[in-house]
């Protein structure tokens, strides 16, 4: 079976699994969404959730987070990874939209990347799940999977996101990337899986993968 044809295959199991999949990060608008991915690098989604209520009851917007010193930023997102480095950061990040952008948040990729803190992967969930422009965030889960499953080499996630375009559809992009991030975390763990019962794996799964993994279980 071709890339593609797998590709197929494996989009109808995650369209029967997640018809719609939910943006795990809590927001309201493309500012808040923003600052949520900004600090969920090396973090859960969960505790990036557990953060933001206090965050953005003070600082829902650039104006205010930029108003903020950086020690007050830092209170509220003490407990996620990276903390003092994403405080500075979000300050930065909201003098710059206000400085650039008017205090809106850009559609536009380059200007996203070049805000600090923002790189490839941030500013591609922006763009699709604020802008629903076309694009693939490859997180470390979407970046395992791929080359599970034989869709990617898994050289690196810049190889991994040009080879899921190239056999996902583009109107797919982005709740595959989402599906994928539900079935990672659900179904498809790192370590301890069979993958021969895995609804999946059982039968995408490269059998360099699947002698790997058998030597790690």
């Amino acid at each position: 079976m071709n890339r593609r044809d797998k590709a197929d295959r494996i989009g109808e199991i995650l369209d029967a699994l997640y018809p719609e999949p939910p943006i795990p990060l809590d927001h309201q608008d493309p500012y808040t969404l923003l600052v949520s991915v900004m600090l969920s690098a090396q973090t859960t989604d969960k505790k990036v959730n557990e953060v933001t209520p206090a965050l953005f009851a003070e600082a829902s917007n650039p104006k205010s987070m930029a108003a903020l010193p950086v020690d007050r930023i830092l209170s509220f997102i003490r407990t996620v990874g990276l903390a003092p480095t994403k405080a500075k950061n979000l300050k930065a990040m909201a003098e710059l939209l206000i400085e650039r952008h008017g205090g809106d948040v850009p559609d536009d990729i380059d200007a996203l990347e070049a805000l600090p803190g923002v790189g490839h992967k941030t500013a591609s969930v922006v763009m699709c799940q604020s802008f629903d422009r076309p694009a693939f965030p490859v997180d470390t889960h979407i970046h395992r999977l791929a080359a599970r499953w034989g869709l990617s080499d898994g050289k690196n996630v810049v190889k991994t996101e040009a080879d899921l375009k190239k056999v996902f559809r583009e109107d797919t992009w982005i709740r595959r990337h989402l599906q994928i991030i539900y079935f990672g975390r659900e179904y498809c763990p790192a370590r301890g899986h069979d993958l021969s019962q895995c609804e999946i794996c059982g039968w995408a799964a490269t059998k360099k993968r699947i002698a790997e993994e058998s030597r790690r279980r």
